[in-house]
Formats: C-alpha cells, structure tokens, sequence
C-alpha cells in the first residue's frame, strides 16, 4: 500500500485539579472554543465537547501520527494558562494530573457525542467520581481505586 490512512476516536476526560468546581457558566463556552481552537491548530478535530464545574470531555478525532498524550498535555498546558492568563477564578487554575482516554468506533460515534452533549443532565443523578469509575470498568481498564483520582485535597494557591 503506498499511503497510511487512520482516524482514530477518543474519549478524553480529565478533571480540576482537587476536583474543584473552578469552570463557571459565565466563561464555559470561551474555554471549549479555545480548546477546539488549540485541538484545530494541531490539524486534529473535536467531535463533541463539554464541561462541567469540575471536569471536561472531549471526543477528539485524531490522525494516526499523533500521541493522544502529546495532544492531552497541550490541551491541559494550554487551557489552564489560558484560564489564568484571563483571571477567570480567584484562584490559580490547574487540571488533574492524569487523564482517561477511551477508544470510540466509528458507529459509536453518536451515542458518545450525545452522551458528552448531555453531561448537565448525567450529572444531575451521578456524581463525577462514579461517572469516572463507571467509564473505566466499561472500557475493561484494570485500575486500582487508590490511584484514581488525586487525594490531594488542598484548595488550588491564590494568583498572585
């Protein structure tokens, strides 16, 4: 074959650091439109996105030269500098170290989207913690719940 073609789906979530519920409403939209901006300049696409006050899921398209964790760390590098930069919280802004990736198939394409579309609803009867569990088990991750989530439950350090 003389060419490579690939398009790879992925569900990424990642959390606030400590979990706090640092993403208001009032800047939620220019947060997500940065990140699909940052995600579009690396010549990658957003399928879906959305957050809650404390954690973001996104359904990234991806070429086959990428490393999911390259594109991760350059969104979360990116956007908390953005969010500081801008002085949207009183505090200083951090995402969670760590992430979840999770593949998506092509036919699966709308249910994950809806599903991210939706989060306001989903959050409304469960919590971030066992959404996260729940998306772990059903993608067959081996985890050990120790290492799941930070425990450091310091409040993030105010900007200077």
């Amino acid at each position: 074959m003389p060419n490579s073609y690939a398009q790879i789906y992925i569900h990424v979530v990642f959390a606030t650091k400590a979990r706090q519920n640092l993403i208001s409403n009032v800047w939620k939209e220019r947060l997500l439109q940065y990140i699909c901006g940052t995600v579009s300049g690396k010549k990658q696409k957003v399928m879906a996105i959305n957050c809650m006050p404390d954690h973001i899921h996104i359904l990234l398209g991806l070429k086959g030269d990428v490393k999911i964790s390259d594109v991760v760390r350059d969104l979360k590098c990116n956007s908390s500098r953005w969010v500081n930069e801008n002085r949207l919280v009183p505090v200083r802004f951090e995402w969670q170290h760590g992430f979840g990736a999770f593949s998506v198939g092509y036919s699966q394409l709308d249910v994950v989207g809806n599903y991210i579309r939706n989060q306001e609803n989903h959050h409304r009867r469960n919590s971030f913690r066992d959404e996260y569990i729940e998306l772990l088990k059903n993608a067959g991750v081996d985890f050990d719940l120790r290492y799941v989530f930070d425990d450091d439950s310091a409040a993030p350090t105010e900007l200077r």
